[in-house]
């Protein structure tokens, strides 16, 4: 489980990290748009390639945040289960040395009775065998 939270909590980082570089892209692709239009300048195809590449890499970042967020909550669902399965195994651990708590106790208790009537011949409590 332990490996499961480090692996976690770097996938949770690797996505923060992500999702800010998508923002910053976001960003400087307004920014440039803005200027362009300010400026009244017309791109050319290497600028309008320039601008397709960094939507690309917005959307590869994307996918791999999906991707991310796909594998966390695999884990996620597989820690809560083995987090249930983690307590009803202890429980039924549990549940099992109460009873051999008890059939211990019980077999004592016949052990002493038996221990105590062993020389009582004609005595009504004493074990009868057959």
């Amino acid at each position: 489980m332990v490996l499961l939270n480090s692996v976690d909590q770097l996938l949770g980082h690797i996505k923060i990290v992500e999702e800010e570089t998508m923002l910053l892209s976001k960003n400087s692709l307004l920014k440039l748009s803005a200027f362009l239009e300010k400026k009244s300048i017309e791109i050319d195809d290497d600028v309008a390639e320039a601008l397709q590449y960094q939507d690309i890499i917005s959307q590869q970042l994307s996918a791999t945040i999906e991707a991310i967020e796909s594998v966390q909550q695999s884990i996620h669902q597989y820690q809560h289960a083995a987090k249930e399965d983690e307590t009803i195994a202890l429980r039924s651990m549990e549940s099992l040395d109460s009873k051999l708590t008890k059939a211990i106790a019980r077999a004592k208790d016949r052990q002493q009775a038996f221990s105590g009537n062993v020389n009582h011949e004609n005595d009504d409590d004493a074990i009868e065998f057959f």
